[in-house]
């Protein structure tokens, strides 16, 4: 009876030990990066802390934020976010890294973007040469980015001919897409290092302003969405903003390329 009592005792401490889980949306660049392979371990470890992630576009996971389907949310589309919390569907925005946008294509270089003066250049000899482009087309961040890119240069790419491909598909399917057809695609950085299908393609344009990448975490707003777990994604928050994850966000790097800098401002 006494051993009985002890395994009993044993299933019920083990169930009030078991880890509190939570739902995050982020973008398929940060999972494309691998850099969620690095941070989840660590959280758990620390925080003995389940993180769920829901891969999808910057667009789809404001929109799950909207629908209270997450905690949190981490993207990158500053004016996206930011008019998600002037709605009341996120509590703030609190920046966390970035990195930067390049330009990736053929090595050969046929619309010559590797001299180009600035990113809205380098996608105007695009369009001038009618050169093979693969957009993400799909509402993310780095569409987001790319359209207004493409504005900048004073081109709707759309209307423009079938040299434009949209994919509509996240940022390894882009890059895969654009391998298979010699094409240029826009790319974060942290996805390009980790991509491993580079067959023909370089990186060949870099280093405008315009091309900065920041990525924020939002936590999404508990008095829309009573079943949120706003005390987990406060958690996260304070994980994701400590020097354990500077640490390891810094440090992550792809054959001695760091992919991430991280610049959260402690409150």
């Amino acid at each position: 009876m006494k051993r009985i009592f002890i395994t009993l005792a044993f299933l019920v401490c083990g169930q009030v030990a078991a880890a509190d889980s939570m739902r995050m949306a982020v973008t398929t660049s940060f999972e494309n990066s691998g850099l969620a392979d690095v941070l989840l371990p660590a959280i758990k470890e620390d925080l003995d802390l389940e993180v769920q992630l829901l891969v999808v576009g910057t667009g789809q996971a404001l929109r799950l934020g909207e629908a209270g389907d997450v905690e949190a949310i981490l993207v990158h589309s500053k004016a996206a976010e930011e008019a998600f919390v002037a709605a009341g569907h996120g509590t703030y925005r609190r920046e966390i890294m970035y990195n930067d946008f390049v330009v990736v294509g053929p090595v050969a270089d046929g619309a010559g973007i590797a001299d180009a003066t600035s990113a809205a250049d380098a996608l105007t000899r695009i369009a001038q040469t009618q050169a093979p482009f693969v957009s993400r087309g799909d509402d993310s961040g780095t569409h987001k980015a790319e359209r207004a890119l493409w504005a900048a240069a004073g081109v709707d790419p759309e209307a423009a001919g079938t040299w434009y491909r949209s994919v509509g598909a996240g940022m390894g399917a882009a890059l895969n897409t654009a391998s298979g057809l010699n094409a240029y695609v826009l790319s974060d950085r942290a996805s390009w290092l980790n991509f491993g299908n580079k067959s023909g393609l370089g990186l060949l344009y870099s280093g405008d302003p315009a091309l900065f990448n920041q990525y924020a975490f939002l936590p999404v707003n508990p008095d829309k969405h009573a079943h949120v777990r706003n005390d987990l994604a406060m958690q996260l928050e304070n994980w994701l903003t400590s020097p354990q994850a500077a640490e390891l966000i810094d440090g992550y790097t792809i054959e001695g390329e760091a992919l991430f800098v991280f610049n959260a401002v402690a409150e």
